[in-house]
C-alpha cells in the first residue's frame, strides 16, 4: 500500500481484515503532535514561507512546471506552484477541514449532462451515483460524520442520514442563514468528518479556535491516522513503514508486479530495500501516485507502466475556488471552531451558460498568521497595519468569508510527466507539472465569487471584496485536492484503470485514490475518495 491518507488508509483496513499480509509505506514521517496542534507559523495554510511540519520538509526534491507556452521553471516544495499534499502518517487527513461532500448524480455524468467542450477532456465516470451511494453511506456510518439536514437539490437519494447533527451556528453562520432565506436560497449545515458527540471511542469536537491546518486536540476529527489505519493495526495484519518511498514497481514478463523498490534515509545514509508483493496498490496522492507508474518504465513499457495509450498523468485536476471576503461592522467570529457551518448546494449545477458550478460555505475560524495576510492583500486594512495590532485583531473578528470549489472541466494537457534526466537523491524522476484550467472553470468560478459577494452583502456587510479574475493560461490545477491521472473508464484508450481499480495492462496493480476521478466534483473530494477506495477494495477481496 503507497501511502496512507483517505484512499491508502482505508483500503488497508479493508484488505487487513480479510486477511491479507499489507504493508502500508508513508513517505512521510510522524511529527510532534505538540508542533501540529500549537505552532501556527508551519500550517499548510499560514502563507509564512516556512515549510509545514505535516511535510513536504525542506529536503523534499524540486519539481519543474511550465506556466503556459513558457520553459520549464524549478519550484521549491514550499511554493504553491510545487502542489503539494500533506506527506505524514496520514496524510492529509492529518490536517484537513474534513468536510464530508458526497458528488451527486450530474457529477459523475458531466459529459452527459453538459457536452463536451472544445479544447476539453471532459467524460462520465464508468460508475453512477447509485453505484457509490452504498460506500458513501457506509463510510459517513463507519467513520462519522455530522451535519444535515441537506436542502441539496444535487444531491441524489440516500439509503442513510448522517449518523450525527450539527454544531451550532456562528455568528455569521446565522446572518447568513437570514439572508440566504430572503435571497431564496437553500442551506444546510456544512457536512464534516467531525464528531458532534462522543462516538467510535472518539471525543466530540470542543470547539477549539484552530481547525483546518492543525491536528485535533481530542481527535474529534476523523483521519486515517485514527480510523482506519488503527484499525488495520489491531488485526495484527498491517505494518506501517514511515519515511520511506516507492521508487520503482518491478513487474514481469506477464505485466503482473512482482515486488516494489524502497528508499530511505536514517542517520544521514540511504537505504534500499526490495519488498515481494503479490499486490500493488496506489494511493499516494494523484502526482505521487502517476509519478510511480511513470518511473518504472521497462524495455516492455518505456513509457512507464499502464502507459501505452499515454493516459497516465494527464487529466490533471484540483479545485479554482471562487469566493468573496467582507467586513462586517458588529463581531461575526466567535472563535468556536471549526467554523465552517453552512453552505449553500444551489449552484452545483442548473447555473444557465456554466458547465457545473460548486458549494459555497463560510469559512473555517481565522488563525492569526494567515488571516492578516490576507486582510492586508484583500485591502480590507490598510498594508502597513501592524500584525497583531488592535486593528488587526479587531478586522479578524469581524472577517466574513464565503467561498467555493468549482467543478473543473478537465483537460488531457493538464498532465503529470517525469524528467528522467532529472533525478532526486533517492534516484527518482523529477516530477514535471504543465497545463492551465479551461476557460470554462474560470467563468464558474466567477460565478461562484459573484454569488458568494451577494450575499455577505445581503447578510449585511459593509465592505464587500470578490475574488479577483483570473486569466488563460492558469499554473496547473494540482493542489490539496489533486485527482485524475489515473483516470478510471471502460476503455483501455481512454483510461488508466478500469472500474475495478486495476491497471489494464498490470491486473494486480490497483489506484485507490483521487488519480482515479474522471472529474472532481464541485465539492470537496475526500468523501468520495474514501468510498470509491472502499468499493475498490472490496471488489479486490471478493475476487482476488
Amino acid at each position: 500500500m503507497i501511502g496512507s491518507g483517505a484512499g491508502g488508509g482505508i483500503a488497508a483496513q479493508t484488505l487487513a481484515e480479510s486477511g491479507r499480509s499489507v504493508l502500508v509505506v508513508e513517505r512521510g514521517g510522524l511529527p510532534r503532535r505538540r508542533d501540529l496542534l500549537t505552532d501556527h507559523l508551519r500550517t499548510p495554510r499560514s502563507g509564512s514561507g516556512l515549510f509545514p511540519h505535516s511535510g513536504p520538509g525542506p529536503e523534499a526534491e524540486k519539481r519543474e512546471v511550465m506556466l503556459g507556452d513558457g520553459s520549464w521553471r524549478d519550484v521549491l516544495a514550499g511554493e504553491g506552484l510545487w502542489s503539494n499534499n500533506a506527506m505524514t502518517l496520514g496524510g492529509g487527513t492529518r490536517m484537513y477541514g474534513a468536510q464530508a461532500w458526497r458528488f451527486g448524480p450530474k457529477d459523475l455524468a458531466m459529459a452527459s449532462t453538459y457536452g463536451v467542450p472544445e479544447g476539453s477532456s471532459l467524460a462520465d465516470w464508468p460508475i453512477t451515483y447509485d453505484e457509490l451511494e452504498p460506500f458513501y453511506t457506509r463510510v459517513e456510518q463507519m467513520l462519522g460524520v455530522s451535519g444535515g439536514p441537506s436542502t441539496d437539490p444535487w444531491e441524489g437519494a440516500r439509503s442513510e442520514q448522517l449518523p450525527m447533527g450539527p454544531l451550532s451556528r456562528s455568528p455569521l453562520g446565522s446572518l447568513l442563514a437570514a439572508a440566504a432565506e430572503r435571497l431564496g436560497l437553500g442551506t444546510q449545515p456544512v457536512p464534516l468528518l467531525i464528531n458532534t458527540r462522543r462516538r467510535g471511542g472518539r471525543a466530540a469536537c470542543l470547539r477549539c479556535a484552530q481547525c483546518v491546518g492543525f491536528d485535533c486536540p481530542v481527535g474529534a476529527r476523523a483521519g486515517s491516522h485514527n480510523t482506519t489505519l488503527p484499525s488495520a493495526l489491531e488485526t495484527g495484519n498491517a505494518t506501517l513503514l514511515g519515511d520511506a518511498q516507492a521508487s520503482r514497481i518491478d513487474v514481469g514478463p506477464d505485466g503482473r508486479a512482482r515486488s516494489v523498490e524502497l528508499v530511505g534515509e536514517r542517520d544521514g545514509r540511504l537505504w534500499h530495500r526490495t519488498v515481494r508483493a503479490d499486490l500493488v496498490v496506489l494511493a499516494a496522492g494523484a502526482i505521487e501516485s502517476a509519478r510511480l507508474l511513470l518511473d518504472s518504465a521497462t524495455d516492455q513499457h518505456p513509457a512507464g507502466l499502464g502507459n501505452a495509450a499515454d493516459q497516465v498523468g494527464r487529466h490533471l485536476q484540483g479545485h479554482a475556488y471562487g469566493g468573496a471576503s467582507a467586513l462586517s461592522a458588529e463581531r461575526v467570529v466567535d472563535l468556536r471552531g471549526p467554523g465552517v457551518d453552512i453552505s449553500t448546494a444551489d449552484f452545483r449545477h442548473g447555473n444557465e451558460g456554466i458547465i457545473g458550478g460548486g458549494i459555497l460555505a463560510d469559512e473555517f475560524v481565522p488563525t492569526p498568521s494567515s488571516t492578516q495576510r490576507y486582510l492586508r492583500e484583500t485591502g480590507l486594512v490598510a498594508a502597513d497595519a501592524p500584525v497583531g495590532s488592535p486593528e488587526m485583531e479587531r478586522a479578524m473578528l469581524r472577517l466574513g468569508k464565503v467561498v467555493g470549489p468549482v467543478q473543473e472541466v478537465t483537460s488531457a494537457d493538464s498532465r503529470v510527466q517525469v524528467n528522467r534526466s532529472r533525478r532526486d537523491r533517492f534516484g527518482r524522476a523529477i516530477v514535471r507539472l504543465s497545463g492551465s484550467l479551461h476557460r470554462e472553470d474560470l467563468r464558474g468560478r466567477d460565478l461562484l465569487s459573484s454569488r458568494a459577494a451577494d450575499w455577505l452583502a445581503e447578510a449585511g456587510a459593509v465592505d464587500v471584496r470578490p475574488m479577483s479574475p483570473m486569466r488563460l493560461p492558469t499554473p496547473p490545477s494540482g493542489g490539496q485536492h489533486q485527482a485524475g491521472t489515473c483516470r478510471m473508464g471502460t476503455d483501455p484508450a481512454t483510461s488508466v484503470v478500469g472500474p475495478d481499480g486495476r491497471l489494464w495492462e498490470h491486473p494486480n496493480i490497483v489506484v485507490a485514490d483521487g488519480s482515479t476521478h474522471v472529474t472532481n466534483g464541485g465539492a470537496n473530494p475526500v468523501l468520495t475518495i474514501y468510498a470509491n477506495a472502499l468499493r475498490i477494495a472490496e471488489g479486490i477481496v471478493g475476487v482476488a
